[in-house]
């Protein structure tokens, strides 16, 4: 989306954790029973975080797990309206692998933090945009073991 000066803009930066299980790829998801919504981590960047840092906080937060980045997964975009103003948001997203933590340790934004298997992931999403991402991340690794 080309700047627009009549829409402001908004940032955030977000993570797709991943593990190997013996079923294949997991990803880390944050879901909200209520709603149905399955979704990635992330947020909005703290005092002068990083993207990177930011990314890192907010997995840290929304599952509970203590990551690390390995590479960039580009950015999403996607307009929202808040108080009756639109609003332009782009979210960065990063591959990560998990160093630890405990599910058991998110914070009440959302009701459960999980693995579930890739395709799983896919299908789970509610955002579009997020199953892309996802992709984007399984392509990433796919890239990596075709390398090997």
């Amino acid at each position: 989306m080309p700047s627009d000066p009549r829409f402001p803009e908004a940032v955030s930066a977000g993570g797709v954790v991943y593990e190997r299980a013996s079923g294949g790829l997991r990803v880390a998801v944050c879901g909200r029973e209520a709603s149905g919504l399955w979704a990635l981590p992330k947020g909005t960047p703290d005092g002068g975080e990083t993207l990177e840092q930011t990314a890192l906080r907010e997995v840290r937060e929304e599952t509970g797990l203590q990551a690390e980045v390995e590479a960039p997964l580009g950015s999403i975009e996607y307009r929202f309206t808040r108080e009756g103003t639109l609003i332009r948001k782009r979210v960065h997203f990063y591959l990560m692998r998990p160093v630890g933590g405990s599910f058991d340790l998110h914070d009440p934004e959302f009701d459960v933090a999980q693995w579930m298997a890739a395709d799983a992931a896919l299908a789970a999403l509610t955002y579009p945009s997020e199953r892309d991402v996802v992709r984007r991340a399984l392509d990433a690794l796919a890239g990596r073991e075709a390398v090997r």
